[in-house]
């Protein structure tokens, strides 16, 4: 694969979000334009310089409803990208090549949404959301725990791995929320103890600590030509490196029931081929990297699928703190989806700019670059110093 046109000319220029929390107590749209209002201040533009759009197809802002609230003049651009949270880094794909097509000059990236207090997408209890529901819906499979879950123990049995094995990851990213202020367990780490007496939500394969967060909040970003964006601000800009989708033959977003090979994770390998091909990097040039994990056995199969640990080798990986503060590859250094709060993983890219500009809370030292994985989605993100 060659190397996209807009690598390396596209950057993300503004971040902003919301608290995250369990009850906004404001509309989603308010929530929207609360972060889509910070994250073009912190690009150092008004709402009158944004004329493109990006969210997902499951945000429900409608693009004319946040630009007649945000003061937005005129917008040339507007897309929206599946498969939520697993395509949040397909966002940033869709702005960047806006950008360097010169479709528009600054893309506002949003998602927003009340999902503990409103919508719960934890919970499945209305119409199948997709016809491919019917195959495992009648079974009781409805809840993302539950769907996910059959998938994950089939991976786990093939490399010998427990519940046990999943604790190391979660001790390690609430290290890193307790830590960080704008996480909702901020001050609250735990132990492996505390993982191995948390509940069952789906026995023997997810507890109560391995589920990411319900929360309310929003995210926004701004996109911009690499160009402007270092006029726009002083310091490290998070120019977008590579970006890349992929779904494949026989996939259902991130539940493998149909491959040939159900411990595996093509959706995964294949977005890791395009995104080490398009930017010539490779795993050992990653100082930290932002792994989604609406569930914590994610983080494992992505180690897997991306190259950096061979097959089976992941939870060894992770037992010796290769992911933790200090360790090898700092992983979801703002506590993830399971510390700090759920946007979808928007707030996991939120997290590699910081690092880029070596303003997180919990920074790595000497970063210049920063991968953000999920599954069908990718991006990789460089300091351009």
């Amino acid at each position: 694969m060659s190397r996209p046109p807009y690598a390396d000319r596209a950057a993300i220029a503004g971040i902003g979000h919301t608290e995250y929390s369990k009850n906004s107590g404001r509309s989603e749209l308010r929530l929207a334009c609360e972060a889509s209002r910070a994250a073009i201040a912190d690009a150092g533009l008004t709402p009158a310089d944004i004329d493109g759009t990006v969210t997902f197809t499951l945000d429900t802002n409608a693009e004319n409803a946040l630009m007649n609230t945000l003061g937005i003049r005129e917008v040339a651009w507007m897309s929206r990208t599946p498969n939520g949270g697993a395509g949040a880094a397909a966002t940033v794909q869709h702005a960047a090549a806006a950008v360097h097509a010169g479709l528009c000059r600054n893309v506002l990236v949003y998602r927003a949404f009340n999902e503990r207090s409103g919508n719960r997408f934890g919970v499945q209890d209305g119409p199948l959301r997709a016809p491919n529901e019917n195959w495992h819906a009648p079974y009781g499979l409805r809840t993302p725990a539950g769907l996910y879950a059959l998938w994950y123990h089939r991976w786990m049995l093939e490399r010998g791995m427990t519940n046990a094995d999943l604790g190391h990851y979660t001790v390690a990213a609430r290290a890193y929320a307790a830590t960080n202020p704008h996480a909702w367990f901020h001050g609250r780490p735990i132990t492996h103890d505390d993982h191995q007496n948390s509940r069952w939500i789906v026995e023997p394969v997810l507890r109560l600590l391995d589920c990411c967060q319900e929360s309310d909040g929003g995210v926004a970003l701004v996109v911009t030509s690499t160009e402007r964006a270092r006029d726009l601000r002083d310091g490290p800009v998070a120019r977008i490196a590579a970006a890349a989708q992929a779904d494949v033959f026989g996939g259902v977003t991130t539940t493998n029931y149909y491959h040939d090979d159900l411990a595996s994770f093509p959706e995964a390998e294949a977005v890791g081929r395009k995104l080490w091909a398009a930017s010539g990097l490779g795993p050992s040039d990653m100082q930290a990297a932002m792994l989604y994990e609406n569930f914590s056995p994610v983080v494992f199969m992505l180690l897997e699928a991306l190259g950096f640990c061979g097959r089976g080798e992941s939870a060894g990986f992770v037992r010796d703190g290769h992911l933790g503060p200090g360790g090898k590859l700092p992983v979801n250094t703002h506590g993830g989806l399971l510390g700090e709060g759920y946007i979808h993983g928007m707030n996991s890219i939120v997290e590699a700019v910081r690092q880029i500009r070596g303003t997180a809370a919990n920074p790595v030292p000497n970063v210049e670059h920063v991968l953000v994985a999920a599954g069908p989605s990718g991006l990789i993100l460089g300091a351009e110093r």
